[in-house]
């Protein structure tokens, strides 16, 4: 994560709570891109699993996994979900290759 994502990160996320969703587009990509670090690739999450890690973040978890599906940080089929092989790619994470 850059600086300018950092400061990003630190003007939505206090103490490790989500404030506010931005408005903006290109940060709100950035916050999901965030968020998705908490799931592990490879791994599938059951939605219960899935409502558990994001109501650390924010209450409204329901509107987080949308989010997180439509931009296509996670993918879900049955209920079931998992982080989207290229999200490292996304996030600019080369510490998986």
């Amino acid at each position: 994560m850059d600086v300018a994502e950092q400061k990003i990160v630190d003007t939505f996320i206090r103490d490790g709570r989500l404030v506010t969703m931005p408005t903006k587009r290109g940060k709100m990509l950035v916050v999901l891109a965030y968020l998705a670090r908490s799931f592990e690739p490879g791994r599938r999450y059951s939605e219960p699993e899935v409502n558990a890690i994001l109501v650390e973040f924010h209450d409204d978890v329901a509107a987080l996994r949308r989010y997180l599906v439509d931009d296509r940080y996670l993918a879900r089929e049955n209920s079931i979900y998992w982080r989207l092989d290229d999200t490292d790619e996304v996030l600019g994470d080369s510490s998986t290759t």
